[in-house]
Parts: structure tokens; C-alpha cells; sequence
């Protein structure tokens, strides 16, 4: 077996493929696996390190304004996507792959659309309560278009090939011990944590509250741990701006700031609480793990489906969302003392949370594949 799994731009583009790689090389040993992306996205950090081959293809994401500067990006973006798809098609004629799987970003249209005009099967995945435009733009000639949303696959049309799988959970979030990773961190059985992060690459808003709130933390010498992710762009102005408010982190190596979270597994496991955005990948993480969270949803996606998302988990009592427009650094310290101070409830959220948990999402995403690459054609 052969797959080329494209994807990229951010986390919640590229966990999604490598959950699928490593389920398949689980379910057949022999498969061999290449990855294509974006030059500049964070595929090319996280797929490497997982040990699969990264092809680069320059391609760029179509801009929504229709000021003089958009329209120039956008011719670019038109111009980049006709040569990205070009290379894309020297790159599988090499790989000769059986499939392409596509789980969505704009770095993801080229491979997709390569492998549709070369006749090699395609299944797309599309996470997101609504469908992405690379999704909306290749579903028609895709063999199968898998989605986590009910939503998602009304949006698209209800067709017998749009099928309703959930959002496929990487292996190291199924196999995470919490008992084992919070030795792994030393947390005593009274110690608490917080994981935070905003995605891959981070956001500008949300960060700069965060770093106030890390400053109240600090200041107020709070005795839980806070572990927060800055993503690549706040990675080096985030910390001098908690350090402008006041945070003092050489002398409260509790409160800590790292540019990506690369054991996130067992970082979320050990959490006593997560906060986070609420996109479909990481929800069906925090699920599957059973952790309580504190969700601000991105209010920049389309139909604000983040906030949909979060509260379907909300109402199934699993977590506590606080919408951005809300969220400042004040708020953010003061939700996270509230929901520590209740270890009782805490532990209640998790538990809900649970039951949402598409635990044979992988599998049915395998099985789906595999009839993809039969039925080809017929």
C-alpha cells in the first residue's frame, strides 16, 4: 500500500493525516507513506519529526479582500496554484501512490487536484463542522469525502460517498496514561496543571492576553503549573510582554512558555485542565482523553463554526466556553482559579466529555479508504 497524504498550514490540517499514517502502518506494516504541504507551513516541522518524507510545494491561500492589495495576492495565489499543480503531478507520477488523502488547508488543493486529473483515487477529510473551500472545491470528483459533522455532510450535499466518520485521533492520544505522564512531568497527586495553546501557529489577540494573564499568574504566585504553547509567531514577543507586566519566570519555574507543545499526548493527559480554541481535531482529542477544558472558540472562521463546536461539548456539560470578545487577561486568570478551585466538578467535565468520543473513528477512516482504492472507477 501506497498513500500520499496532503495537508498543511496549521495543526488542525496536519494531526489529522499523521493519526491516519499511523493507523494504517498499525493495520498494514508494509505501507509506505509520503507527505506534501506548504513551504512554509507547520507541516514542515511536525511530519518530519514524525519520521515521514516531506514534499514542499509554494502554494498560497486566496485572500477575502477586494482591496487592490487582495486582489494582486489573489492573482498571485492563482498563478502559484497552476504551477503548484504541475510539480504536484511530477511528485505522485514518482511516488505512484494508490491514494491521495486530503485533510484540508489550502496547501492540500494542488496534490488533490493533481491526483483527480491523473485518475488516482481520492479521499478527502474534512474536520470542520463547515466544509473548507479546498473541500467544497474537489468534493464533486473525490471517491470519498469523510466528515465529523452531521453538518458537514448536509453542507455538502448528503451523496452515498459523503460519509460521517469523526475526526481520526492520533495513537499517542489513545495510548497517553495519565498516571504515567504526570510522573513523566513530576506532578505529585496534589499538584495541578494547566496546558494552554491557541494552534500552531498561534494567535496575535489571544496571545497578548495570555501573556498578561501568565504575568497575574506569576505575580500572584499561583501554586498550579501553566504550561502555554505560544505557536511560532508569538514566540519571541509573547515572553518580553509578560515580562513587561510583570511576570518573573526564573522565579516561578511553575508558570512556563514553549513555541509548540511536541508531546501534546502526554502534556493533555497530565492536565487538570486545557485551554484552548475549539477546533473538531482538537475537540476530538480532548474526548477521546477525557479532559476538561476551557474553550475560546476563534470567532475568524467561517459561520463561526468553532463556537458551534464548543458548544455541543458544552451542552453535554464537558466543558466551560469563554467567547474571545470576553477573554481578557483578567478573565482568562480568573476562569482558570474558578474551574481549579473544583477538582469535583472538574473531574465531571471530563467524564462528559468522554461520551462524545468517537472512539472508531480511525478505523472506519481505514475501511473507507480501502473501498475508495477498490471501487475506484466502477
Amino acid at each position: 500500500m501506497r498513500l500520499y497524504i496532503t495537508g498543511g498550514g496549521t495543526g488542525g490540517h496536519v494531526t489529522p493525516g499523521l493519526a491516519i499514517a499511523r493507523y494504517f502502518e498499525k493495520r498494514q506494516p508494509e505501507t509506505v507513506i509520503r507527505f506534501a504541504g506548504s513551504a512554509r507551513g507547520i507541516e514542515n516541522k511536525l511530519v518530519p519529526r514524525e519520521g515521514y518524507p516531506l514534499d514542499a510545494i509554494e502554494i498560497i491561500g486566496l485572500s477575502r479582500s477586494m482591496s487592490p492589495k487582495g486582489i494582486l495576492h489573489n492573482i498571485k495565489a492563482a498563478k502559484l496554484a497552476v504551477s503548484a499543480v504541475a510539480k504536484a503531478k511530477k511528485l505522485l507520477k514518482a511516488a505512484r501512490p494508490d491514494c491521495v488523502i486530503g485533510c484540508g488547508g489550502y496547501a492540500s488543493f494542488a496534490v488533490v487536484k493533481a491526483a483527480q486529473e491523473l485518475d488516482i483515487p481520492t479521499v478527502l477529510l474534512e474536520v470542520n463542522a463547515l466544509p473548507g473551500k479546498v473541500t467544497q472545491m474537489l468534493a464533486k470528483k473525490a471517491d470519498r469525502v469523510l466528515v465529523c459533522f452531521e453538518q458537514a455532510k448536509k453542507l455538502l450535499g448528503g451523496a452515498e460517498k459523503i460519509i460521517l466518520t469523526g475526526a481520526p485521533v492520533r495513537g499517542e492520544i489513545l495510548a497517553a496514561s495519565r498516571e504515567k505522564a504526570r510522573a513523566k512531568f513530576g506532578l505529585g497527586e496534589n499538584d495541578q496543571l494547566v496546558v494552554s495553546f491557541w494552534g500552531s501557529m498561534g494567535a496575535k489577540y489571544m496571545n497578548e492576553h495570555m501573556a498578561g494573564t501568565l504575568a497575574l499568574e506569576c505575580k500572584n504566585g499561583v501554586s498550579y503549573h501553566h504550561v502555554h504553547a505560544t505557536g511560532a509567531a508569538a514566540r519571541d514577543w509573547l515572553p518580553k510582554m509578560a515580562r513587561e507586566q510583570g511576570a518573573d519566570f526564573e522565579n516561578h519555574p511553575n508558570i512556563q512558555y514553549t513555541e509548540y507543545i511536541y508531546d501534546m499526548a502526554d502534556r493533555m493527559a497530565a492536565a487538570d485542565l486545557i485551554v484552548c480554541r475549539a477546533g473538531a481535531a482538537t475537540l476530538g482529542e480532548l474526548c477521546m482523553l477525557g479532559r476538561p477544558a476551557l474553550l475560546v472558540p476563534s470567532p475568524f472562521v467561517a459561520e463561526n463554526h468553532q463556537e458551534k463546536n464548543a458548544r455541543a461539548l458544552e451542552s453535554a456539560g464537558g466543558c466551560r466556553v469563554l467567547l474571545e470578545k470576553d477573554a481578557t487577561p483578567q478573565k482568562l486568570y480568573d476562569e482558570i482559579g474558578d474551574m481549579l478551585s473544583d477538582p469535583l466538578r472538574l473531574h465531571a467535565m471530563g467524564e462528559n466529555a468522554t461520551v462524545l468520543a468517537a472512539h472508531d473513528a480511525s478505523d472506519k477512516i481505514y475501511r473507507e479508504i480501502l473501498r475508495a482504492i477498490e471501487n475506484h472507477g466502477k
